[in-house]
């Protein structure tokens, strides 16, 4: 049962590592701020995820799946939000090409708010396409 233990484990650790790798490569080599930032959480997250597992499996003790755990808890919490204000503040500074956005929310409510509207709620189009065009 350890031998199986462990080559989960290992199992679970290379492949975090190439997605922690994969998110690196995205963040330098990707054109614009949300494509970085896909890249910098999506990936990123679950290679730490996986490689949570793959040490508390090699691990296996109360104290260090306990604190394994809480950091899990925490990247998981904190990931998410950091990457929502980078977003706000890369399109508020105008650093993100709009012509690349499908659905555009927050100009939308943007431009609301500028004409006075404070209390509209700017709803997404339902015929809006959801994917880009197939080129």
């Amino acid at each position: 049962m350890t031998s199986v233990l462990d080559i989960l484990s290992a199992v679970c650790l290379l492949l975090g590592a190439a997605l922690s790798l994969a998110a690196g490569i995205g963040v330098l080599r990707f054109p614009d701020v949300l494509s970085r930032q896909h890249a910098a959480s999506k990936p990123q997250v679950l290679g730490l995820l996986l490689i949570l597992v793959g040490v508390g499996l090699r691990l296996r003790t109360g104290l260090d799946i306990t604190t394994l755990i809480l950091v899990a808890l925490f990247q998981l919490t904190t990931a998410p939000v950091a990457a929502h204000m980078v977003g706000r503040a890369a399109y508020r500074s105008r650093r993100v090409r709009r012509e690349n956005l499908i659905v555009d929310e927050l100009g939308d409510r943007l431009k609301a708010i500028e004409r006075g509207d404070d209390d509209v709620e700017v709803v997404a189009d339902a015929d809006a396409p959801r994917h880009p065009p197939v080129a």
